[in-house]
């Protein structure tokens, strides 16, 4: 039976998911959201939120411990405690969004984007507006005409294949 055994293996040994889990929490504390996959974005969840109820308490030893976690990045155990941990710290908890993105085009993976709920809004790319797709007929004349850069293609010969002779063709 699998009583109390909740930890999400990833297909990973322990040491490589415990460097993936710390190496998503530092790129979501420097970037304010991570585009991942579901599994990924709904494993890390639990280790960040953690992090963050150390970052509120705000002690050294807390510090040292999320140290400990982020693998000795000072860089994000600072930005924790500095940033996150104040603007979260009348939420009780759950400080992470995840939004479903649909399937990745590659290997029909579902994407996820993971971000803090109290962040302030940080510079997002706009959707691209699907614009009108215009005649092909137009675009065609345009691409076959010479660009004054180029070389006249009377300077290049075409290469052309040579034909088989009926001798060459049976030896």
């Amino acid at each position: 039976m699998r009583h109390q055994r909740k930890t999400v293996k990833l297909g990973r040994r322990q040491d490589h998911r415990n460097a993936l889990l710390s190496n998503l929490a530092v790129s979501l504390i420097d970037h304010g959201r991570i585009t991942t996959t579901v599994a990924k974005a709904k494993a890390v969840r639990p280790f960040v939120e953690k992090l963050v109820t150390k970052a509120k308490n705000g002690s050294i030893h807390s510090r040292r411990m999320a140290l400990a976690d982020l693998r000795h990045n000072v860089g994000a155990v600072h930005k924790l405690f500095a940033e996150i941990g104040p603007i979260n710290a009348a939420r009780k908890g759950g400080y992470t969004r995840i939004t479903k993105l649909g399937q990745r085009r590659s290997d029909a993976s579902e994407m996820a984007v993971i971000e803090w709920v109290d962040m302030p809004a940080t510079n997002v790319p706009a959707e691209p507006k699907a614009e009108p797709k215009a005649a092909k007929k137009a675009a065609k004349p345009a691409a076959k005409a010479p660009a004054a850069d180029a070389p006249a293609a009377e300077d290049k010969p075409k290469r052309t294949r040579k034909k088989k002779t009926e001798g060459e063709a049976e030896g």
